[in-house]
């Protein structure tokens, strides 16, 4: 399963990361693992190609982070809202396994901020 996590403060987002595999299919055919990577990491590209937001992000086989330490404008608040949309539209459509698991989990954490 692929945990996604959006943190959340009083202020608005301060992150996303995404954890695991889906497992759906093979490696390279998986189209869940393959939806999820596309969506994330074209957040994480937009935010920085498009807006003045700073973003500190990373990724390797099956994790990924994103982290906003200055927040973000209205703009990347616009990019981030529309992954979380695709996140949440492929999560209610996607079959689950024979244990009946879901292929992706998405969590909204809020967290407190000094």
């Amino acid at each position: 399963m692929i945990l996604v996590t959006i943190y959340k403060d009083q202020e608005g987002y301060i992150g996303f990361e995404a954890e695991g595999h889906a497992e759906y299919s093979e490696s390279g055919t998986d189209i869940i693992c393959a939806a999820v990577s596309v969506l994330m990491t074209n957040t994480a590209n937009s935010i920085e190609a498009l807006t003045n937001d700073t973003i500190v992000d990373s990724s390797e086989d099956g994790y990924l982070t994103c982290e906003f330490p200055e927040g973000l404008s209205p703009e990347g608040t616009l990019l981030v809202d529309s992954m979380i949309l695709g996140l949440r539209q492929v999560e209610e459509i996607q079959p689950t396994d024979e244990n009946d698991e879901p292929f992706l989990k998405v969590l909204t954490k809020e967290v407190q901020t000094c």
